[in-house]
């Protein structure tokens, strides 16, 4: 059997382990099922893996950080309240992606606020940057926008889920709730 961990060659090396796939999502179940029987620092443990993630896809998706902190809170109160639910059918992080979109899509639903106008959003520059960096920002940014703003906010979603957070075309349908096949069609 393979070793549980890839360990350095020399004996002073003091690189750290490193786990594979596989050794992630049966670590993500073990902290699942530890939440199940009331154990807080595995929750802990499983809000500081993958809260960056999650909040970055909702910032993506609400565009909000208020707002997508907030959610972020309830997508994780929510696990600890239905960790007994998580069937395995599928790796935790899209689990809780899908919780996370459960939520995004009621947010968005309430959110009574209208929409940056794009001439608004097309002005805003990152004061950080050098002028010709702003410039070259604005021109990926501004065609990268007029290219995504031909798509449908489905196609959006998907795109950003495959592209940006690297979930599979299965993982994908799993989040959405829709057959792998039409996230195939919508990415093509």
């Amino acid at each position: 059997m393979l070793s549980r961990y890839i360990r350095p060659s020399t004996a002073s090396a003091t690189l750290p382990a490193i786990e594979t796939d596989a050794e992630e999502q049966s670590s993500d179940v073990l902290l699942i099922q530890r939440i199940v029987n009331g154990d807080k620092l595995a929750m802990h443990a499983l809000f500081a893996k993958h809260r960056t993630q999650v909040y970055r896809w909702l910032l993506r998706f609400v565009g909000n950080e208020a707002q997508a902190e907030d959610i972020l809170s309830e997508v994780f109160l929510d696990v600890w309240r239905q960790a007994d639910r998580f069937e395995a059918r599928s790796s935790v992080s899209t689990w809780i992606l899908s919780i996370a979109r459960f939520k995004a899509l009621s947010a968005r639903r309430r959110r009574p606020e209208a929409e940056l106008d794009e001439t608004i959003e097309a002005t805003l520059v990152d004061p950080s940057d050098d002028p010709a960096l702003a410039v070259e920002k604005k021109s990926q940014g501004e065609m990268l926008r007029r290219a995504l703003a031909h798509l449908s906010s489905d196609h959006k979603e998907i795109i950003d889920l495959v592209y940006y957070h690297e979930k599979s075309i299965d993982e994908a349908a799993q989040i959405i709730g829709i057959p792998a096949a039409t996230v195939k069609t919508r990415t093509g």
